[in-house]
């Protein structure tokens, strides 16, 4: 199957999967509509798509790795809910549409992203085929990734502490973004027990990719369409953010992308059946939103 038409399956998966959430009638419905306001509110799936991907490639079927896709996906979603919050980043655009503060109002929203980390953990823990060693295994990557030493981690260094160097900036960016997307592809490695070595792979290929993703962030925040990339250009610099822009240039950006793809590449190259990851990094280099 083509990369396209692989991806289209992945994600159509993801959303069904998705939709399938919190659509019970409650008398405390209107989080249940501001949780599902955030995770259906559109979006690429990189991480949930690469957590398929990785299960398939370790050799199950990929289906049976939803949940594990799906409960990172909540929790991703709970961080940018929280994110846009006016204490942190003060966005009133997410993915074109208005944030959730600005849509249910901060209370509901602070509640919702609350409700939807404890509620990825369940999806694991109910998560059928899957082992009990398995199913723990899944809860410490994901509350790695997620943690106080992870994305976590990431966001107070971004809010809280004076970036001013390279260095400074990929180890916050390596935090806040990097090990959510090297923690989906980590999962989707648990999801098909995967050989160590081959996991560590894994692991490298999303780490780099992970950057790659960031230092492109910080590129269209400069020279992006706002109504294709969905949030505000130049938000970073009003802020008074130092991105990777400020340190090494647009160009520099470019390179330090391409320098990434080649390396995340180099991980898996030794793989049969790299196809699909390799068009997965193409795609992010060139991306436009």
């Amino acid at each position: 199957m083509e990369f396209k038409q692989q991806y289209a399956a992945y994600q159509q998966a993801i959303e069904q999967y998705l939709e399938g959430l919190f659509s019970q009638d409650k008398p405390y419905g209107r989080l249940q509509e501001a949780m599902r306001y955030s995770i259906l509110g559109g979006g690429k799936r990189i991480r949930p798509v690469l957590t398929l991907e990785f299960a398939r490639l370790g050799g199950i079927d990929w289906h049976l790795a939803l949940p594990y896709a799906c409960a990172l996906e909540l929790v991703h979603n709970y961080s940018l809910i929280h994110d846009d919050l006016p204490c942190m980043d003060d966005d009133d655009l997410r993915r074109g549409q208005p944030t959730t503060h600005k849509k249910f109002g901060e209370t509901l929203a602070v509640l919702a992203g609350d409700a939807l980390q404890p509620e990825a953990f369940r999806l694991i823990a109910e998560a059928p085929c899957m082992s009990d060693g398995s199913r723990v295994e899944a809860v410490r990557v994901l509350a790695r990734a997620c943690g106080a030493d992870g994305m976590v981690a990431g966001q107070v260094l971004d809010t809280l502490y004076g970036i001013q160097t390279e260095e400074q900036l990929k180890a916050m960016y390596r935090l806040k973004t990097g090990v959510m997307i090297s923690g989906a592809a980590e999962l989707g490695c648990v999801a098909a027990d995967m050989p160590a070595d081959m996991r560590a792979q894994a692991v490298e290929f999303a780490d780099q990719l992970g950057l790659a993703f960031q230092i492109r962030d910080d590129m269209l925040d400069v020279v992006g369409d706002e109504q294709v990339f969905g949030k505000p250009i130049g938000s970073d610099k009003e802020e008074g953010k130092i991105t990777y822009v400020d340190v090494d240039g647009l160009e520099g950006c470019a390179r330090a992308v391409e320098a990434c793809t080649r390396r995340a590449k180099d991980a898996v190259a030794q793989w049969p059946d790299h196809d699909f990851l390799f068009a997965l990094a193409d795609q992010l280099v060139d991306r436009n939103k």
